[in-house]
């Protein structure tokens, strides 16, 4: 293959930046040059081809082809050393030029548009490029030649055009982001979304984070399976020690209540009212009030009954020898309260003598108010006695024990007994 490469003086002058394809423009000379692309695409020429760049692109031809580059007025010389072609035979009238060329009316050879005069196989996709003695086959923009067919290139392939994900397309491509993220104005790299700012979607408080975001509930408040909700904490559910008696739940919290006669003490504990300190009772002059946990009683000032007599606040005696045989010769009243549900065995009460006699000896028993066994007297020495609590009592309820203590006077060979009258009121609750 014989090709003549036509060297023109003339320079291709254009607009600046505005150069034809194959040409860029030289800020310094001011002029468009040309581009060696042999030089600049290291795989221009596929199949062992070689590249031959000329003015406005280049063309790949065997490594057998002789390549003569020619000036106006100048012999044509060899490019390269390579056997001699075949000679053209001599004819003084008639020009025979080589592929790509012919010869015009002063018999000179002359490049051949092959785009303008149709002689070209550019599929009608293509666009078609003139050469010095050929021509070149463009794809549009996002395809590329396989073969003589224009097949897309696949951007997401040969490149990372995307920093997140890469969409391909017919001829081109898009990228897409990540959730949380939203493409930058160079529309490839991503920048992540404040979705707090942009779309507020908690109910109470957000957070932004790197391409998501965050809900926090107020206090007393807990998130939703949706995440971005924010439901009520019944916290009355959580354990039943929140309150002593009763918890009551709020939106957001609680609070505790207690049962009539108890009031708040801090934020969970009941604490009985003394009705009889605070005066809101309802016991006459001749009454005397009495507080019990939850609670309050009346009793008579006076609790003595014939043929006993009051002799001091709680004392009551028997003096007729007639009316008093076989009683008590004197009655001692107190009065106690305990709680409901109380943990036994306990010590609740001690009965002890007033009056300590030499040579006597001492023995104490419940005389009364025992029938169910909830109680127990223990003798602790010759002068006392403990009231142990044998059974849990339920209330509110009261019960009236007679403690007995019987004196025996050993030298005199004497007895005698006194009684304590016990009211126990057991409060309605634990507390």
């Amino acid at each position: 293959m014989l090709l003549l490469l036509r060297v023109l003086k003339s320079v291709l002058f254009v607009p600046p930046l505005q150069c034809t394809e194959g040409y860029e423009y030289d800020r310094v000379r001011e002029q468009c040059r040309d581009i060696d692309e042999c030089a600049l695409l290291p795989d221009a020429c596929k199949g062992g081809m070689q590249c031959i760049n000329h003015f406005g692109g280049y063309l790949c031809l065997p490594k057998s082809a002789v390549i003569l580059i020619t000036k106006e007025g100048e012999q044509a010389v060899p490019r390269d050393p390579v056997p001699p072609a075949p000679a053209l035979p001599a004819n003084p009238r008639t020009t025979r030029c080589t592929p790509g060329f012919t010869a015009d009316e002063q018999n000179m050879c002359r490049d051949i548009d092959e785009c303008a005069t149709g002689r070209n196989t550019c599929g009608s996709e293509q666009t078609c490029f003139n050469t010095i003695g050929s021509y070149a086959c463009q794809c549009p923009p996002g395809y590329q030649k396989n073969g003589d067919r224009c097949v897309d290139r696949d951007e997401c392939v040969s490149s990372h055009y995307c920093m997140h994900r890469c969409v391909n397309t017919q001829g081109s491509y898009y990228c897409e982001c990540n959730a949380g993220h939203k493409l930058a104005s160079n529309n490839h790299s991503c920048v992540d979304v404040n979705e707090c700012e942009a779309q507020s979607p908690c109910q109470h408080h957000c957070y932004n984070l790197i391409g998501s975001f965050l809900c926090q509930c107020e206090q007393g408040y807990e998130l939703a399976p949706d995440m971005v909700s924010c439901q009520d904490i019944d916290e009355c559910s959580l354990s039943s020690y929140m309150c002593q008696y009763q918890c009551v739940n709020n939106p957001g919290s609680y609070f505790c209540e207690c049962p009539q006669g108890y009031q708040l003490q801090g934020t969970r504990l009941c604490q009985d009212i003394n009705e009889c300190e605070t005066g809101t009772h309802n016991c006459q002059d001749d009454e005397m009030c009495w507080n019990y946990y939850g609670g309050f009683r009346c009793y008579p000032r006076n609790p003595c009954e014939a043929p006993y007599i009051q002799t001091s606040e709680n004392r009551c005696i028997c003096r007729s020898q007639n009316d008093c045989q076989g009683l008590s010769p004197s009655i001692v009243y107190k009065y106690m309260s305990i709680q409901a549900d109380r943990t036994v065995p306990a010590d609740i009460f001690q009965i002890q003598a007033t009056n300590i006699y030499t040579n006597t000896h001492n023995t104490f028993r419940i005389k009364s108010g025992n029938e169910a066994g909830e109680f127990f007297l223990r003798r602790s020495s010759n002068v006392s006695a403990m009231l142990v609590l044998t059974k849990p009592l339920s209330g509110p309820r009261e019960y009236i024990v007679d403690l007995e203590m019987v004196t025996h006077h050993l030298t005199m060979n004497y007895r005698s007994s006194s009684v304590l009258r016990l009211t126990i009121i057991v409060g309605p609750y634990a507390f």
